[in-house]
């Protein structure tokens, strides 16, 4: 309690993550993606939600190239709640805003998976 007797309220900052189509690659400009997996790290009494992608960079007008990746969604709230209009499953995760804890995440991502980057 504050003074005065008043009750703090912290919000959470939740958002809803659609769960992608694993191993469908996606034509873009440059080239295309894919994410080949997805993953729940455990992380200090919560659960990470991420993803593993590649990229290739292969119709670029700079050159081409590749890299693999992890794409976190969050700490997860609530575990495929529901699903979208086109039958996707979807979760309620917290964003990872954190920038000390960001830091972990990446180092412990990195230490299990074959990626180049983490990305939040």
């Amino acid at each position: 309690m504050s003074k005065g007797g008043c009750v703090r309220m912290v919000t959470i900052d939740t958002k809803d993550f659609v769960h992608p189509e694993l191993n469908r690659s996606v034509k873009a400009i440059g080239g295309e993606y894919l994410f080949a997996k997805e993953a729940v790290l455990p992380f200090e009494g919560r659960d990470v939600l991420y993803l593993v992608g590649c990229a290739l960079f292969d119709t670029t007008c700079c050159g081409a190239g590749g890299v693999c990746y992890a794409r976190v969604a969050g700490f997860i709230q609530q575990f495929q709640y529901k699903t979208d209009e086109s039958g996707r499953p979807v979760s309620l995760v917290v964003p990872v805003a954190d920038r000390h804890e960001q830091q972990k995440i990446r180092r412990a991502i990195s230490r299990c998976e074959p990626v180049q980057q983490v990305e939040f």
